[in-house]
């Protein structure tokens, strides 16, 4: 997916056992489509960050969660962890499972956690959240953030770091 692509819709099933779709997100709202999972320890880094920027947010942007994992292999990103931890770590999103993989292929995601901002549904940002994922005391760059607060950003790519999605 590149900047100025429109935003590609999906139906995938949360973990609040019920379907969710970005049409059905106000188009005033910036949305935040992020791909994560259970198990990568960037993911558990950045929770927190995540869930405070919801809060702060929640007025003018949506995150949405998605894990495309494979739980096949990997088991603690399976539909029935995702609830468990949804419901441990009190999740402000909806939690999509994308069982298929195929909306993270339509994205071109290719990490934990790995962030897509679109304004009036249009993509301006893609890549990561921040410059320090271990150590929120020493982060510089709050690209997401930037990303979603200023009305003049500049459309930007950055490289996600984080584990890579494990495709089948």
């Amino acid at each position: 997916m590149n900047l100025g692509e429109k935003i590609i819709d999906f139906n995938l099933f949360g973990v609040d056992d019920s379907y969710f779709s970005v049409d059905s997100i106000n188009n005033e709202k910036k949305i935040v489509v992020f791909f994560t999972c259970n198990h990568c320890p960037y993911v558990h880094a950045y929770e927190e960050r995540i869930m405070n920027l919801q809060n702060e947010y929640a007025e003018s942007v949506q995150f949405i969660g998605i894990n495309s994992n494979d739980d096949k292999k990997y088991p603690e990103d399976s539909f029935e962890k995702m609830k468990e931890r949804s419901n441990i770590r009190g999740y402000n999103f909806p939690y999509l499972h994308d069982s298929d993989q195929k909306i993270a292929k339509l994205y071109d995601a290719s990490h934990t956690p790995h962030f897509f901002v679109f304004n009036k549904k249009i993509l301006i940002y893609k890549g990561k959240f921040d410059d320090n994922w271990s150590n929120k005391s020493k982060v510089v760059k709050t690209y997401l953030e930037d990303s979603i607060k200023n009305t003049s950003f500049n459309p930007q790519d950055t490289f996600p770091v984080g584990c890579t999605i494990k495709w089948r």
